[in-house]
């Protein structure tokens, strides 16, 4: 059967679904499961395989968001992106054509990374840890002591019928980082969970509640060898030592490979969102009368509603192009199967900031100039919130804008001119001496004061570099796409 390169199979279960309750958890997974099984439909290794089938899918699945709010497209890229597409990136042949008996079954997972004291605020922290245990060939995961690594805000996590679960792999008491291992949460014809599994609801959303949010608490839950996802690192049973596959390859940098497509898919959702939302608003303001208006009677016609309608899609394709760019640069790094490199990691941070605050402005202003049609359910405002969900989705905003900067300071100061991702500009020189000022005056202040104090100390000055920064790199880009493309006109002077 020929692939549904339209995805006619997602606008159809989309469509079906804006009639759902809004809180019909279990009918939105089973709508998944339906999808995911299904011949000729998106699989668990086009990520890899076939990535702009992969971004295509999102990108349809997104125009539905104004009307079924941001649940079903999360627990879709969970599914497709976290779930599968960490198994795919980290697995080995044999696991990775397990992915497509788990697709015929129509098997949802879910990924359990966050945890209670590592959130979307605390960077990639993870408290839980697998032993291995020689005596069984097997591993023993544990979330550990109090709270603090249960996993949290776990999306799909009370209906998954398996995990990948990212945890710290110790061999005979020694940390080899953290790693990833597809275990099975549920067993048998009646789903019961698998001892040594806890999960619990987060509970009622102010939006998404289709979806199903879990924690998820592991206590010496036993996981078979086979779950450790080998392609880059195993265990030999033989003799019980960590085997590093490929030189110069982390798993945790493979886990990442996620978060950047993921960065991509969420940078588009936004884009396609306020799109969505600025057609069907613009629909009403055209046909919505203003009698006081003499000759230009339609509500867009009052100029600032006019002004902001040209700024609105005039930035929308500005963006749209630049994380088109960056998404043509990735599929490139995945059908090779290599990391990318420092700029496009950079490039692709800014393409998810950029794209989701530029998103989240625009829908706001948008509403402060249409009256009570935006109070109106079924209009989209009242599903903006998925804007808020792909602020913090795969990397939270404010976390991304201290990466940039940080990045751009430490080149600073070890005087690197020739990092990629240090200073390439008069005004970036001169935040970073103003950052390097503000820390000098804390440690002055007080000798005590630790490095993170003193870096917030200049928050300030951290957001408007990476601010800079952003503009900087998105001008680059663009500038080199119209170069390449010969639209460009060199002065002849």
């Amino acid at each position: 059967l020929a692939k549904c390169d339209d995805h006619a199979d997602v606008h159809a279960v989309a469509r079906a679904l804006a009639k759902a309750p809004k809180r019909a958890t279990q009918r939105t997974a089973k709508a998944l499961r339906a999808l995911v099984s299904r011949r000729g439909a998106l699989t668990f290794t086009d990520v890899e395989d076939d990535p702009a089938r992969f971004f295509a899918a999102h990108r349809a699945l997104a125009t539905h968001a104004t009307t079924l709010g941001p649940g079903f497209w999360i627990r879709f890229t969970v599914q497709y992106n976290l779930f599968a597409g960490t198994c795919a990136a980290l697995g080995t042949e044999a696991q990775r054509a397990r992915l497509e008996t788990l697709r015929r079954r129509g098997t949802l997972g879910c990924f359990c990374l966050t945890e209670r004291l590592a959130g979307v605020n605390s960077g990639l922290v993870v408290h839980t840890r697998a032993d291995w245990d020689g005596k069984t060939g097997g591993y023993v995961i544990n979330s550990g002591e109090g709270d603090g690594g249960t996993k949290n805000w776990i999306s799909q996590g009370l209906t998954a019928d398996a995990a990948v679960v990212v945890a710290n792999l110790f061999v005979k008491g020694r940390s080899f980082g953290p790693h990833g291992f597809l275990v099975t949460m549920r067993e048998g014809a009646f789903g019961r969970l698998a001892r040594g599994i806890t999960v619990g609801d987060m509970g009622l959303k102010t939006t998404g509640n289709d979806l199903d949010n879990a924690w998820v608490r592991f206590d010496d839950f036993r996981a078979p060898a086979e779950s450790l996802l080998a392609k880059y690192g195993d265990v030999d049973a033989s003799t019980g030592e960590y085997v590093a596959k490929k030189e110069g390859i982390r798993t945790m940098d493979m886990i990442g490979q996620r978060l950047f497509t993921g960065r991509v898919a969420v940078a588009q959702a936004a884009l396609t969102f306020v799109r969505r939302l600025f057609d069907d608003t613009k629909r009403y303001s055209d046909q919505k009368p203003c009698t006081m208006r003499g000759d230009s009677p339609a509500l867009t016609d009052v100029p600032q509603l006019r002004a902001l309608y040209d700024e609105g899609y005039a930035t929308i394709d500005r963006l749209d192009a630049y994380v088109k760019q960056c998404e043509n640069e990735l599929c490139q790094c995945l059908r090779r199967r290599e990391i990318p490199d420092a700029v496009l990691v950079q490039a692709i941070a800014v393409a998810k900031i950029k794209a989701v605050e530029g998103a989240i402005d625009l829908a706001f202003r948008l509403k402060q100039e249409v009256g009570s049609y935006a109070l109106m359910s079924g209009t989209g405002f009242d599903n903006t919130d998925f804007l808020q969900c792909c602020k913090f989705a795969e990397g939270d905003s404010r976390i991304l804008s201290q990466k940039l900067a940080r990045d751009c300071f430490g080149a600073f100061q070890r005087n690197d001119q020739r990092s990629a991702v240090g200073v390439k500009s008069e005004i970036e020189l001169d935040l970073c001496q103003r950052i390097d000022e503000h820390m000098r005056d804390a440690r002055e202040a007080n000798a005590n004061v630790s490095e993170i104090e003193a870096w917030d100390s200049a928050w300030r000055e951290v957001y408007r570099l990476a601010e800079v920064i952003c503009e900087r790199v998105m001008h680059e880009k663009s500038f080199a796409a119209a170069a390449a493309a010969g639209s460009v006109t060199r002065s002849k002077l």
